[in-house]
């Protein structure tokens, strides 16, 4: 993990392998956030929901790779770089996006973390839930203050651990007996909404694009790395999930991991994953923050995001019950900003220079200016009929109406 830094990346700093970005990306995915995706599924035959977890895994993996490009050409974080298209306080409007929704990921990581050791250390009653959802934030955040080097020796320790967890999980899976499911449920609108969730999913790392492939010279390997690391985990554990959660017939993550019989140390290994993950939420959130009030310092910011979501971890099982449901909204969001900015970027071929995207004195507006018509009404109408589409699955139309309204405004201006 890098300082909280705003500022561009000199050209003599872009020395990251394409395998630490890959590192960075597949760490992230590999969490238990992302194995409870595949418990929001409708129960599909084995071999349909394996069809729609792969082509929302790809899609949304695919949609946040070629984005990755513009942060090593650039050498921006991607709140920057999103003023390029969005104007310097539309993209404040990002930030305060990012910042708030990544309160509930940190709080949703908790939550998940909690499930599992209480019904470890109680039974199934989950009467001390709220407070072990509290203690791991607190923890997750107390690393964090511990600067880059506490937050690089924890994740030296909790990858390998969490690729262990994840081939132990594998073969629990392989060997369970999976319960039947009736075919009725199998309807075209269920299949779509299934797709939004994996996609949404995928797409909640959209605003990530840039903020490590900034470290990367190479723009196209930036691209396969993130891909892959976005890709193959979900391609991985989503299924797990899937698996675990007909076997518990509940999406609760301690009965899931029960139901695989993983005893102590699997739920650990499990539950590792969290804190690895909201090292991550804290940092991008920081960098939010640090967009929104620039004077803000590095401890007070860890203070204030890790804080909240921990407060927020007490309200664990409403969260995870909703998750499915956030998840989607929040995809509604990010997909059309993702659509705008590949029309800006990809399709026109605009080239900014960072130094166009930094205000030159104080209080004043960038070179690119405070608010782009163009992109803030893409975003507008991408998210509208993303939410008016639910009924044929609203990703792909959302996408083409945000790439089609920025690039027909902003040829005409």
């Amino acid at each position: 993990m890098e300082s909280v830094e705003l500022g561009a990346v000199a050209e003599h700093h872009q020395t990251q392998r394409p395998f630490d970005l890959f590192l960075i990306f597949a760490g992230a995915n590999i969490v238990a956030t992302t194995l409870q995706m595949g418990t929001y599924l409708p129960a599909f035959p084995l071999t349909t929901a394996m069809i729609v977890i792969a082509a929302g895994s790809i899609g949304g993996a695919l949609l946040v790779a070629v984005l990755a490009p513009i942060g090593s050409s650039l050498r921006v974080p991607s709140i920057v770089a999103t003023r390029a298209a969005l104007g310097h306080q539309g993209a404040q409007v990002v930030a305060m996006l990012l910042f708030a929704t990544n309160f509930v990921w940190i709080a949703v990581n908790n939550a998940i973390a909690a499930s599992i050791t209480a019904r470890l250390v109680s039974g199934p009653g989950a009467e001390h839930q709220a407070a072990w959802a509290v203690g791991f934030g607190i923890l997750a955040t107390l690393i964090v203050l511990g600067g880059p080097r506490a937050v690089g020796l924890a994740d030296r320790a909790a990858v390998p651990l969490l690729l262990v967890s994840g081939v132990v999980m594998t073969i629990a899976c392989i060997r369970a007996s999976m319960p039947p499911v009736a075919a009725a449920a199998t309807s075209a609108v269920d299949m779509f909404h299934g797709f939004d969730i994996i996609f949404g999913y995928q797409t909640t790392w959209l605003l990530m694009f840039a903020d490590y492939s900034r470290y990367s010279r190479s723009g196209a390997r930036s691209a396969v790395a993130t891909f892959a690391g976005l890709g193959l985990t979900a391609l991985w554990f989503i299924p797990l999930g899937l698996i675990a959660s007909r076997l518990a017939g509940s999406g609760d993550p301690g009965a899931m991991v029960s139901a695989l019989g993983l005893g102590w140390w699997g739920a650990a290994l499990v539950t590792l994953g969290t804190l690895t993950t909201n090292f991550v939420n804290i940092y991008m959130s920081a960098l939010a923050l640090k967009s929104l009030r620039p004077t803000t310092s590095n401890r007070t910011a860890i203070w204030l995001i890790g804080g909240v979501g921990s407060a927020l971890s007490v309200l664990s099982e409403e969260i995870l019950n909703q998750l499915g449901a956030f998840t989607v909204g929040l995809a509604g969001l990010l997909v059309p900003i993702g659509g705008l900015l590949i029309a800006h970027f990809l399709l026109l071929r605009r080239r900014d220079s960072a130094a166009a995207l930094y205000p030159a004195t104080p209080g004043v507006a960038p070179a690119v200016g405070n608010w782009k018509l163009a992109g803030m009404a893409a975003w507008i109408i991408g998210a509208a009929v993303f939410y008016a589409s639910q009924s044929i699955g609203g990703v792909l139309p959302s996408l083409a109406a945000s790439i089609a309204v920025y690039l027909l405004l902003a040829r005409r201006r």
